[in-house]
């Protein structure tokens, strides 16, 4: 958590986070009072870190974990304009600006031309579509974040034909719907 909202108390983000987190994991259900019980009782460690410092916006509230590979992962949102647009702004250590949609798929591939060509083309050909998207890279050539807002729920088979056709790391979709 950083920003002007670290001078309030923020423990509830961390009881939101946690019980966002497991709400589509374990059977039970999970509430904002046992949702502290569940990562204990799975050995996950917990820390809440505000900070008044940040660089490109008021606020902004990061999520980071490691998954049971060892795989860091993190994402950051924040609210922006008067109209308190909500937006992630960060991936896994890539910058992004980008408004939170139910349906989002995201993508990490080497950086190369035809890429977002052929994304796009084979989303098409399912009658699947694309509301937004942004490109974030670390350098020319280099890896590749790819975060696009889609109208409906995208089929495994599709999500495959993307990783197949472009040779993606990785392709997943990310379904916030209610």
């Amino acid at each position: 958590m950083a920003g002007e909202i670290s001078s309030l108390d923020v423990k509830v983000l961390e009881l939101a986070a946690l019980k966002g987190i497991f709400a589509d994991v374990v059977t039970e259900q999970v509430s904002y009072v046992n949702a502290p019980v569940i990562a204990e009782q799975r050995g996950i460690n917990v820390r809440l870190i505000t900070t008044p410092e940040t660089e490109s916006y008021r606020n902004v509230l990061t999520l980071r974990g490691a998954l049971s590979d060892g795989t860091q992962i993190s994402v950051a949102g924040t609210l922006t304009g008067p109209k308190q647009v909500e937006k992630l702004v960060g991936i896994n250590g890539f910058e992004v600006e980008i408004p939170i949609s139910e349906h989002l798929v995201v993508v990490a591939y080497t950086d190369r031309p035809g890429v977002i060509g052929t994304i796009g083309h084979i989303l098409g050909m399912n009658n699947i579509n694309i509301a937004g998207m942004q490109v974030a890279r670390s350098n020319e050539g280099g890896q590749v974040l790819a975060l696009l807002t889609i109208d409906s729920s995208v089929p495994q088979q599709v999500l495959d034909a993307i990783k197949a056709g472009i040779g993606a790391e990785m392709v997943r979709e990310v379904d916030l719907e209610d």
